[in-house]
């Protein structure tokens, strides 16, 4: 790799680049620079040309033109060792740019407002910023791309020692490349909501960049990673405490803060393998959390646990009674850190909460699925009381804290819940009927006075009879079976209460 003779820098981003246009100054560096970027390095002390003395030509269009000219990246573009691209730089006194240190307009922050106005958007859009970047990493070989200021210091240090290496000058090309592309989703995906397109784009555009590597995924035999833009949500979350999180881990937390979320009052969720075995919603976290270890302790242990308010002292002590893996809350007080930090291998994480209105994608062989996230409250005008007896108010409680569970247990699911409290859960079952079955199974408290929440239509009376039996006295369901008529039948004869919603929950 050739020295580092001449230096462009031009970025948005201007963090960490005084110290690092100073240490390349040390170095015999010449910096050229733009607008914004030039009065940073002269505040700072430094020399720097301005562009338009490199191109002969002033920038004009309010910015917008300042670097794309040929003197630019024809000095770009050269390869040093193609002896027709030198003879062409010499004969119009184009000098060589060794090094691009360039960062792109916020387009990001702006796009995040989704009352931005389209002149906006379009102001955001980097066009030299971008074209250097390509240029200089199509031309890797003789020019370091440098787009990131962590990037700074190695560099630094790698340059005092001599020349980059052929391998850090790969490193920063597809870092480059990486970079644009990014760039070139986001404003093609905001675009597209500007037309109102609907709530699925026309194109799916994942790109994503990589977090953290994991040490295997849901098995020891599969490689995996995490892979996240942004700081929201389960994949954003900061780690507090605790060894490093699986690739399980990070899934059952989705789980939990999925459901969690549901409640507006003080509410714990406890997921084994994404279904929760627990979970209650009550006058504060702490008798949350016991309520919602009641339902099944057994599971519980080994399991996930998730928050929606801040984790306080007398929560994180009832909690470290339990053995868990990880748990997720949107804060957590001193108190409570001190005494879960005492756990040294739970995972601890902070979470901020992510927009609904992102897509729910899942990937199948050879393509993604996407559709929209399953949101929405249920409200007791929107239902329809479909039998003779109307459920009490107790019931009406109960009912509407199960369908917010159900929505969130794996198909075919089926919820026994009291207010504010599951009882017991069926999930994943080939049959509703067995779901209803398992659900009572697996009870360890009094499943009579409970209610039965179904995600989706029972087929046939024999599941909401099962559940009758076993001491349910009211039911929430969406109906649209062709045997409705039998089950509200079934259900009159039996003296239970039911309601249809209208909405299906299915979760695979």
């Amino acid at each position: 790799m050739s020295e580092v003779r001449r230096a462009l820098l031009s970025v948005t981003d201007k963090a960490g680049l005084a110290e690092f246009a100073k240490g390349l100054a040390a170095l015999g560096v010449e910096l050229i620079s733009t607008g914004g970027t030039a009065r940073t390095l002269r505040d700072a002390g430094l020399p720097v040309r301005d562009i338009s003395e490199v191109t002969g030509f002033p920038e004009m269009l309010d910015g917008r033109v300042k670097t794309l000219h040929p003197r630019v990246h024809a000095g770009l573009l050269a390869i040093r060792a193609n002896p027709a691209h030198m003879a062409a730089l010499k004969k119009h006194d184009i000098a060589p740019i060794d090094m691009v240190v360039v960062n792109l307009y916020d387009f990001a922050s702006v796009a995040a407002k989704p009352d931005a106005h389209l002149e906006d958007l379009v102001e955001n859009i980097d066009i030299g910023g971008p074209s250097m970047i390509r240029g200089a990493a199509k031309n890797w070989q003789d020019v370091a791309v440098v787009t990131d200021p962590a990037d700074y210091a190695p560099i630094l240090d790698e340059l005092k020692n001599g020349c980059l290496s052929r391998d850090t000058h790969w490193r920063l090309m597809t870092k480059a490349f990486a970079l644009t592309a990014r760039y070139d989703a986001a404003i093609a995906s905001r675009l597209e909501k500007v037309n109102n397109t609907g709530p699925l784009p026309s194109e799916l555009r994942v790109v994503l960049p990589r977090r953290m590597s994991l040490r295997y995924g849901e098995n020891p035999h599969q490689a995996a990673a995490l892979y996240a833009a942004g700081s929201a949500g389960i994949a954003g979350a900061e780690q507090l405490h605790g060894k490093e999180l699986s690739y399980n881990n990070l899934v059952d937390l989705d789980a939990a803060w999925q459901l969690i979320f549901e409640f507006d009052r003080p509410a714990c969720a406890i997921i084994k393998h994404t279904n929760p075995c627990g979970c209650a919603e009550q006058s504060s976290l702490a008798e949350a959390y016991r309520k919602a270890l009641e339902a099944d302790p057994i599971s519980a242990f080994g399991g996930v646990l998730a928050f929606n308010g801040e984790l306080d002292e007398e929560t994180a002590q009832e909690v470290a009674k339990l053995f868990v893996e990880a748990i997720a809350a949107p804060a957590f007080s001193q108190k409570a850190l001190e005494i879960l930090q005492a756990k040294k291998n739970l995972r601890l994480v902070r979470v901020k909460a992510s927009p609904a209105d992102e897509p729910v994608i899942k990937s199948i062989s050879g393509g993604m699925l996407a559709q929209t996230a399953d949101t929405g409250r249920l409200t007791r005008d929107a239902v329809k009381v479909v039998t003779r007896r109307a459920p009490t108010e107790n019931e009406w409680l109960a009912l509407e804290f199960g369908w917010k569970v159900c929505k969130h247990v794996k198909s075919n699911a089926i919820v026994y819940s009291r207010a504010g409290q599951i009882v017991s859960t069926g999930a994943g079952q080939m049959s509703r009927v067995d779901s209803v079955k398992v659900g009572a199974m697996k009870a360890v408290l009094p499943l009579q006075g409970s209610i039965v929440a179904s995600d989706a239509f029972f087929p046939f009376p024999d599941g909401l009879e099962q559940a009758a039996a076993n001491g349910a006295t009211a039911f929430i369901q969406p109906g649209g079976s062709v045997k409705d008529v039998d089950v509200i039948t079934a259900a009159d004869r039996l003296g239970v209460a039911m309601v249809f919603t209208g909405v299906r929950h299915f979760r695979h």
